[in-house]
């Protein structure tokens, strides 16, 4: 208790800068300006209904909760659903996912004060926190608000688990308080028990049970058959590496287009000025024209269309892997059916990127070069990508049934709410 009092006290003095932070970052991304004082818990809607919540913090989390989230709607449609958001982008794929069928708000700070009037404003009947989301005083309120929270997809890397275990005083608590933990596989699972969370049960990963939306899927695979050459996706880039994967291409000896999708929107005109200086300002996805055929590169600059350029591509390099971040999703491009390129930086998808490795889906390298390199090779031929391409897709069709597994911890946990 008293550690949890000293790290209030430090978001307190920290929360001037933070809203500071917030205004800054507003000047690219405006909805970090909107309803700030729902981060206070200060809200002015609610629900007629009785509530479950769902914490995704930005945009994987958001698109990894789809299935979770359309099976809670189909089973207690008398609840409304409640899904919060830290960033703006993760809030805007929740708006453009599940459109007015769920209320959308910002996640309160983690004071004491903000965390009871959220959930005095919404008393929800459950919650469910995606993957790693452990705030120590939100847990508590939940506890005194008489809450059960559900880690739900839960993930932890080692790298995680031993900055946890640094602060254990403060987060053993707030994992034990956890009323259920689902872990995507044994090593998370071990790892969360390790933290203190109760009894996780291995239940899977929701990203195998999200399908590609077939209207973009038509959609990329009549772009690609108009292009008539083949495409290389470099997809969800960060900072800095744009520049080490585009250096890595030959300046010439082929004819693919490299089509460019940078993960965060504040970085799509960052992105379009670095291509320019490697070639010709790219064409833009946001402005609906197809690529020229002298065109080596295109910007991929829309939200929530990955199943239209995984569809639209040959063979897929996923970013975040060749900078120390951990990766992204590969599990989208392995259901669409595309041969995957990871960099040496796999760590927040440690357990999907074994299985894609050991199925033949994907292939990890240790760096951009080689990454490119291999890619390249990938386009030029057919008969290894149309095994690498189905093998993505067993391996999706095997690992399917983590959101009937979430279900039914929620019925259990919904069913003693409504006992009490």
């Amino acid at each position: 208790m008293i550690w949890r009092f000293f790290y209030t006290l430090a978001i307190r003095a920290a929360l001037p800068f933070v809203v500071l932070k917030l205004w800054w970052r507003g000047r690219r991304e405006p909805g970090y300006r909107r309803q700030v004082a729902e981060r206070f818990g200060d809200y002015r809607f609610g629900s007629e209904r009785p509530v479950i919540w769902l914490h995704a913090v930005s945009v994987g989390e958001a698109r990894a909760a789809a299935p979770l989230v359309r099976a809670l709607q189909s089973e207690f449609g008398e609840h409304g659903i409640l899904i919060t958001c830290t960033t703006a982008a993760g809030r805007e794929t929740v708006k453009q996912t599940y459109g007015e069928s769920v209320l959308v708000a910002w996640l309160p700070y983690d004071t004491p004060g903000a965390t009871r009037r959220f959930l005095a404003h919404f008393r929800p009947r459950l919650g469910l926190v995606m993957e790693t989301e452990i705030w120590p005083n939100l847990l508590a309120s939940c506890r005194e608000f008489a809450v059960p929270v559900i880690l739900a997809n839960g993930r932890m890397s080692e790298r995680s688990g031993r900055g946890y275990l640094r602060w254990r005083f403060l987060t053993r608590p707030a994992f034990a308080g956890l009323a259920a933990v689902c872990a995507q596989s044994e090593a998370d699972a071990a790892r969360l028990a390790a933290l203190g969370a109760p009894a996780p049960k291995v239940t899977g990963n929701l990203k195998f049970d999200i399908a590609p939306d077939p209207d973009q899927a038509a959609a990329g695979l009549e772009w690609r058959s108009a292009l008539g050459r083949p495409v290389l996706l470099i997809a969800s880039t960060r900072s800095g590496e744009e520049r080490m994967l585009l250096d890595a291409l030959p300046a010439n000896g082929t004819d693919a287009l490299v089509v460019v999708v940078p993960r965060h929107p504040q970085r799509f005109d960052e992105v379009a000025l670095l291509i320019g200086r490697e070639s010709e300002a790219p064409a833009r996805r946001s402005q609906g024209a197809m690529p020229r055929p002298t065109e080596r590169f295109f910007l991929g600059d829309s939200l929530g269309e990955m199943a239209f350029y995984y569809a639209a591509c040959d063979v897929a390099v996923i970013g975040g892997s060749f900078a120390p971040h951990g990766g992204q999703n590969l599990i989208e491009a392995c259901a669409a059916g595309v041969p995957v390129v990871l960099g040496p930086s796999m760590f927040n998808f440690a357990e999907a990127t074994r299985l894609a490795l050991e199925a033949g889906a994907a292939v990890q390298v240790g760096n951009a070069s080689e990454a490119m390199r291999v890619a390249l090779g990938l386009c030029a031929d057919p008969a290894r990508r149309e095994k690498m391409g189905g093998a993505g897709r067993a391996l999706c069709l095997a690992h399917r049934g983590a959101t009937d597994r979430h279900l039914e911890l929620c019925r259990q946990w919904l069913r003693a709410a409504a006992r009490d």
